[in-house]
């Protein structure tokens, strides 16, 4: 299965970004694009983007994401696909082109 059970309900993805500022702003409108169609799929109980305003270290943007069950986060990966799919959109394609180092995985409160 995909995740870490936090609780017998709540999964965490937190994908953490390192984000050129000359396209910052293209890719934070594209992630809350993406944010924003997770936040209507069942079991999803919130979906966000995150920008760093101050503090040290390199990661500048992180999306947040937390689901009820790992069914759900199954369901959205499925619709995600098809979504990237129709829109001709691939996520890793869309990072290298615009020189984004990315860290993406599901975390566990402990």
């Amino acid at each position: 299965m995909i995740g870490f059970m936090v609780n017998d309900q709540l999964r965490l993805r937190v994908d953490k970004f390192v984000v050129p500022e000359a396209v910052h702003q293209q890719f934070v409108e594209k992630m809350k694009y993406l944010q924003q169609t997770l936040r209507r799929l069942p079991g999803c109980k919130s979906a966000n983007v995150l920008s760093k305003t101050e503090g040290a270290g390199e990661y500048n943007v992180i999306t947040l994401v937390e689901w009820e069950n790992e069914a759900a986060i199954a369901d959205a990966f499925s619709v995600m696909q098809q979504k990237f799919a129709e829109e001709k959109f691939d996520p890793k394609e869309f990072t290298r082109a615009l020189g984004v180092k990315a860290d993406l995985g599901f975390y566990k409160i402990v």
